[in-house]
């Protein structure tokens, strides 16, 4: 498989989105403390049992053993944060199992040779994906249709101070013609078809990861690689993601 191409890490600056904008001052935690959920221990563990169910690449699994998850999670639920278990974020959204995470981005991975390019995250959610993404790429470009995700995404965010990453609230569905094109898209919502925007806006050697509704109507992970003569498509295992919407909220 070729490598997948590499991009200048800053857009132009009429293209260029926001940062997360940080304060001065680091903030303290708003999550209990004394539950041992700030110690790298919890986190490594979860990382060896990634590894046991077979994911293997270095550098998903040390982006995984370095982002704080509790730190995404409502307080009520942080015992529960490095489980290998969705949690709810409000909205009727969710955060996704770390092993789908991890599954779907080394998928992204597969293949480049090193760190991806630019990628766009579709659906932001609280910015866990977004903060792992970090850590694999030169630069993230995260959209989330829905305002109160969004503004929870930059709060949650804001902590690690992360410069590479543009969070962007609009309709996913469009992408982010912008930054285009990308070493690599991902969405965190499944519909019928993939749009087409986002086939648009994939790099040719770039890859794009998504749920997508298959013909027995199950969620199904597919993988689309643009390649000079055009998209070859690949069908994995069956995942259970939220809807894929059009518009703002």
């Amino acid at each position: 498989m070729a490598q997948r191409p590499g991009f200048p890490i800053k857009l132009s600056t009429q293209a260029k989105a926001p940062p997360v904008k940080t304060p001065a001052t680091k903030p303290a935690s708003t999550h209990p403390q004394g539950l041992g959920l700030d110690s790298s221990t919890v986190r490594q563990r979860m990382v060896q049992k990634l590894a046991a169910q077979g994911l293997k690449h270095p550098l998903v699994l040390q982006a995984m053993g370095t982002v704080e998850r509790h730190r995404f999670v409502e307080s009520a639920l942080v015992n529960q944060a490095y489980e290998d278990t969705s949690l709810p974020i409000g909205l009727g959204q969710t955060i996704s199992k770390p092993n789908v995470v991890a599954r779907m981005i080394e998928l992204l991975l597969e293949g480049a040779g090193g760190k991806l390019g630019r990628v766009l995250e579709i659906g932001t959610g609280c910015g866990y994906q977004a903060a792992v993404l970090s850590h694999v790429a030169t630069e993230v470009y995260s959209i989330e249709r829905l305002k109160g995700l969004h503004e929870k995404a930059r709060s949650n965010l804001r902590h690690f101070r992360l410069a590479n990453v543009h969070l962007l609230f609009g309709d996913g569905m469009l992408g982010y013609p912008k930054g285009a094109p990308y070493a690599a898209i991902i969405s965190a919502a499944g519909g019928e078809t993939l749009p087409q925007a986002w086939l648009d806006q994939l790099a040719v050697g770039g890859r794009l990861v998504a749920p997508t509704v298959t013909h027995s109507g199950q969620q199904a992970l597919m993988v689309v690689d643009r390649t000079d003569q055009g998209y070859e498509q690949s069908v994995l295992e069956a995942v259970h993601f939220v809807p894929l919407k059009s518009g703002i909220s």
